[in-house]
């Protein structure tokens, strides 16, 4: 079955990780596809209108539409020549380019919405401290916004052809069992390992951590958290299995960990030499993206790609 990935590239050292990590990938995910997109700066609706009334202005502004096209797809020559020079068939990679129309990373979303891709793939940035959280770029602009469209965002050169998929018994987290399915399909020797941090009362609220434990309120969390995993794996093993993985290629691995689930996650993945995370966007109690868990995972997983499933 065919995949198909939207590579969004800039003249940078981000979009050349994306397009190396494009390339590993088809290693490991069988009649994958590939569209190199550029989305060209914004012209002035101002020259838009003048081009109507004068002549030279509209001359000038024609000039700077085919500078913008023929810059365009030099860049995009060049990431696809890349992209060949490391086995790539070059009837796999198409080349896309558009003038900015909302915004970049609307933009981006939108094409790949409307052109129906399994997964956006963008470079992202390593930052340190605070930047991390308030520092804007396109590809946390595209995570943030896509709700559809699973996102992988790379640092690093990821090489490990395994998956690690970061479980809570959520929906969302059997959505990104059933991305990880999908992407691997017709792949019999992939391994996917699926993990699941054991939940604790800490997690749920602010506990004085000198206090002595509610051992009682513990039990209670670590009860319904064990009933909810068990009725999560085999809804996850059913998936596996429709996409052709058999059971020798699936693992299912349960520890204990922080108060920092996403930490423990990192933690454990590299370890055991996991550089490719699958996660969901939320999770049980908006657990997963947009809460600690997710930010420790983006902020720490250095080396990685992050699989982001909505």
């Amino acid at each position: 079955m065919e995949k198909k990935i939207l590579i969004p590239v800039e003249n940078c050292r981000r979009s050349l990780r994306a397009v190396r990590y494009a390339v590993h990938s088809a290693s490991f995910i069988k009649e994958l596809h590939f569209v190199l997109f550029n989305v060209q700066p914004m012209l002035s609706l101002y020259l838009e209108d003048e081009a109507q009334k004068d002549l030279k202005v509209r001359a000038k502004l024609n000039n700077v539409k085919k500078a913008n096209q023929t810059n365009a797809l030099s860049l995009l020559e060049s990431y696809r020549d890349e992209m060949t020079g490391m086995g790539i068939p070059a009837d796999r990679i198409e080349l896309k380019t558009q003038v900015r129309q909302v915004g970049l990373a609307q933009d981006i979303i939108e094409y790949a919405q409307e052109n129906l891709f399994d997964a956006v793939l963008m470079g992202r940035r390593r930052l340190a401290g605070i930047q991390k959280i308030f520092t804007f770029s396109v590809s946390s602009s595209v995570l943030e916004r896509s709700q559809i469209i699973p996102v992988w965002l790379v640092d690093g050169t990821p090489a490990a052809k395994n998956l690690l998929v970061a479980v809570d018994g959520s929906a969302s987290a059997l959505r990104a069992v059933d991305h990880a399915g999908f992407m691997v399909s017709g792949n019999t020797d992939i391994q996917v390992t699926l993990l699941h941090v054991m939940n604790s009362a800490r997690n749920y609220c602010t506990i004085d951590p000198d206090a002595p434990e509610d051992t009682d309120f513990e039990k209670i969390v670590s009860s319904g958290d064990r009933a909810c995993i068990d009725q999560f794996y085999p809804l996850a093993m059913k998936k596996f299995e429709q996409m052709g993985l058999s059971r020798d290629q699936v693992r299912f691995e349960t520890i204990k960990g922080s108060r920092r689930i996403g930490n423990s996650i990192v933690s454990y993945a590299k370890d055991k030499g996991f550089d490719t995370l699958v996660m969901g966007r939320t999770g049980i109690d908006r657990a997963f993206f947009m809460g600690s868990t997710s930010k420790q995972m983006l902020n720490h997983a250095s080396e990685s790609a992050l699989w982001v499933v909505g």
